[in-house]
């Protein structure tokens, strides 16, 4: 009889620390952007930090999936969750000391992006060793249920915390680095097969780009993410641009803006259910029709609360297709492959979401709000043509056999 997640010690272990530390890392990046405008008064150098974590993310990202196919994955965890406490520890000090400089603030970026660069992969890579495959869908449904509630509660808690003290939303995050250290100290992996000898690291990031690119579905699958990933972000851009000129009030578009993460939150929480009772290939396709549907409806929505409620929709399934790919892939892969997986998928499907804000920038200012949103819903139906027909999609992941074939 298999023993229910909630039973799991070491899956405890590793889902309970690393919601702690979801929600310090969430307070720090809402906090850290503002701490630069208040050493500076530039929105420029403002945005800045958020720009070099998701940089340093992206570059380390295929280096950090090859060497957690080396490396203890376990070990790795521990040092990334050492060097954060270090890390926000001496940001903390600085702060406190009045001797904190915009160097040092995105020097902490760079190491926090950097560590998430590394923690992803070890985490992903651990997860099917903790859990039977049977479980592995929830297993992962709930990972992005986590990552949804931290972004929630340590975004509201890093704005709450840095109006009492400056240095008070890196002194809890810290804190919850350290609850998240202990908790991996007591987490058991089973050991991974021996490998006799590593091919040189750039042979290595080879050997994980030759994988993604030999497997069809993999391919499919990250082209479709890619796009979706483009124009959504794109989109969102688009849509805070439009209810600006119509007048909202920044509260307004924060409450706005929160119903996509409420979506989501929900999402994850009836993904498992779903991706049971969708099967693959309807739940990959049901949250690209979703979008084809809602995106254009934005144009005749005025209200930004009722514009949130369509966001909350818009997101609510996409933990449903995340859970069906996701669990697909890491049965799919090989143990001594799934740290360059998740390394590879990272940057590609990080790339889009870092791109896609630009895209949008670039639309408003060419075209109207409005027209920008018609272009957006444009590129969202073609992929979603796409997705409908798609013969590998189609007959995605149908049998455990074929997925190990």
């Amino acid at each position: 009889m298999t023993t229910s997640l909630a039973r799991n010690r070491n899956y405890t272990l590793l889902w309970g620390g690393q919601a702690l530390a979801e929600v310090g890392f969430s307070a720090s990046m809402l906090a850290l952007p503002l701490l630069v405008l208040f050493l500076t008064d530039s929105p420029v150098l403002s945005g800045l930090v958020l720009t070099v974590d998701a940089t340093a993310q992206l570059l380390v990202g295929l280096p950090a999936g090859a060497l957690v196919d080396r490396w203890d994955r376990r070990r790795i965890m521990l040092c990334c969750e050492a060097a954060q406490v270090l890390t926000l520890g001496g940001l903390v000090a600085a702060v406190l000391a009045d001797a904190v400089t915009v160097p040092h603030v995105m020097a902490v970026a760079a190491v926090l992006g950097v560590c998430r660069a590394l923690f992803e992969p070890a985490e992903d890579a651990c997860l099917p060793r903790l859990v039977p495959d049977s479980q592995l869908a929830t297993a992962v449904a709930m990972n992005s249920a986590r990552s949804s509630l931290g972004q929630m509660a340590g975004t509201a808690l890093g704005g709450v915390l840095l109006a009492v003290a400056r240095w008070l939303p890196f002194l809890v995050d810290m804190l919850t680095h350290v609850v998240a250290f202990v908790a991996l100290l007591f987490l058991r992996v089973p050991p991974s097969a021996p490998v006799e000898s590593h091919p040189h690291l750039l042979r290595s990031i080879g050997e994980g780009l030759r994988w993604v690119w030999s497997r069809r579905e993999i391919r499919v699958t990250a082209l479709c993410a890619v796009v979706l990933n483009l124009f959504f972000t794109a989109f969102y851009v688009v849509v805070i641009v439009l209810v600006e000129d119509r007048g909202a009030s920044g509260a307004e578009i924060g409450v706005m803006a929160a119903m996509l993460g409420v979506g989501g939150v929900l999402g994850a929480l009836a993904a498992p259910r779903l991706h049971h009772a969708l099967g693959p290939h309807r739940s990959i396709a049901s949250v690209f029709w979703v979008l084809a549907v809602l995106v254009p409806c934005a144009l005749l929505v005025e209200s930004p609360y009722l514009l949130g409620v369509l966001f909350a929709l818009m997101s609510f399934l996409a933990p449903t297709a995340n859970t069906t790919i996701g669990t697909h892939q890491l049965l799919l892969t090989p143990d001594e492959l799934r740290g360059r997986l998740s390394g590879v998928m990272g940057v590609v499907v990080g790339g889009a979401g870092a791109v896609g804000p630009l895209v949008g920038g670039v639309l408003t200012q060419a075209l109207s709000a409005r027209t920008a949103v018609l272009v957006c819903a444009a590129g969202i139906a073609l992929i979603t043509v796409f997705v409908t027909v798609s013969p590998t999609l189609r007959g995605y992941a149908k049998s455990q056999e074929e997925k190990k074939a």
